[in-house]
């Protein structure tokens, strides 16, 4: 089994709001990434879209062959509206704060089980497949799969932290996560902060890791050796290259 990479192109549209034009084209960069390899595209749209807009979310979709990610925290009903429209493969639910720069935590899945039952039902009735960021905790994996989720999303910043430090102590809490999540029928995926420097080593370490999401890493690597060279560079710390 090979992990797959979902590119995140999250910072190309940050790039280009920048200037308020449309340099670089995300979509010709979300192309470009799966000629280069990728085997997915990801996106985050959030709600002053200060990065991903919305319509970027529908002008990819009509133009993508690989798999397309879409994340994003459910309690906000113009995310749900859009993921139902657009039905991309997969969505990757976030408990994202309003304004919240980036993803820090996973979801309690404990006491946001009612609700996650709810909301992961109805996109899988739209035929998407559900994936929700959770911590590498024994008892947050264990309600996830009770919510329903087909997959969980593992968030790797406290392993990225840690990683220099010891990187065995710092991936340990994410294959005893992963192997809690296997034994529940759960399939893994993993993101936040990986990087050529500690992605091999979680990717070998964990089992069953069916993809990861990367994005911040991924494009400041582009910019010192071309998104051509940078992509083909993370698919070999997957072994799939």
């Amino acid at each position: 089994m090979s992990t797959k990479l979902s590119v995140n192109i999250n910072k190309i549209a940050t790039l280009r709001n920048s200037r308020g034009g449309n340099n670089p084209d995300l979509l010709k960069v979300a192309l470009d990434a799966e000629r280069y390899g990728a085997q997915g595209i990801t996106v985050h749209p959030r709600p002053d879209e200060r990065h991903i807009r919305y319509q970027d979310v529908y002008d990819l979709k009509k133009v993508l062959t690989t798999e397309f990610n879409i994340e994003g925290n459910p309690t906000e009903p113009r995310f749900v509206d859009l993921v139902l429209s657009t039905r991309p493969a997969q969505v990757t639910l976030v408990p994202d704060a309003e304004g919240q720069i980036t993803s820090n935590h996973g979801w309690d899945t404990i006491k946001h089980q009612d609700y996650l039952k709810e909301i992961i039902s109805e996109f899988q009735l739209a035929g998407i497949r559900v994936s929700i960021f959770v911590d590498p905790v024994k008892e947050m994996v264990e309600a996830a799969a009770t919510t329903g989720t087909n997959r969980i999303e593992l968030y790797t910043e406290a392993y990225a932290s840690a990683y220099h430090a010891g990187k065995e102590n710092a991936v340990a809490p994410y294959i005893a996560a992963a192997e809690t999540a296997l034994e529940l029928n759960l399939g893994i995926n993993a993101g936040h902060d990986l990087d050529l420097h500690n992605l091999h080593f979680f990717a070998s370490r964990v089992p069953g890791l069916l993809e990861v999401s990367i994005g911040h890493a991924l494009v400041c690597d582009a910019l010192v050796y071309g998104l051509g060279n940078a992509i083909p560079m993370y698919l070999r710390q997957l072994n799939t290259l």
